[in-house]
């Protein structure tokens, strides 16, 4: 049998898309609305009230328009030392 390894859990990762609550938002409100809700999640996943946004992430969220935001996106986050 091979040994237990011993360490720090693992944590789940999960989309931010899938944390985001759009449904029932206006159209033009949608991608808006998207980027807060990931800000929300970033913030409590993070513990961080800094979070920033990169650009891919903002392209990827408005590259379908405004009301059409993709279903689903996965986010990795890193602490402040690349600003």
């Amino acid at each position: 049998m091979a040994p237990v390894k011993k360490g720090g859990e693992k944590k789940k990762g999960r989309s931010a898309i899938n944390e985001v609550h759009i449904h029932g938002v206006g159209f033009k409100k949608r991608a808006p609305r998207a980027l807060k809700e990931i800000r929300k999640y970033a913030t409590k996943e993070m513990g961080t009230p800094d979070v920033r946004i990169d650009t891919r992430l903002n392209k990827a969220v408005w590259a379908k328009g405004i009301r059409n935001v993709p279903y689903r996106i996965h986010v990795g986050g890193c602490s402040g030392t690349r600003w």
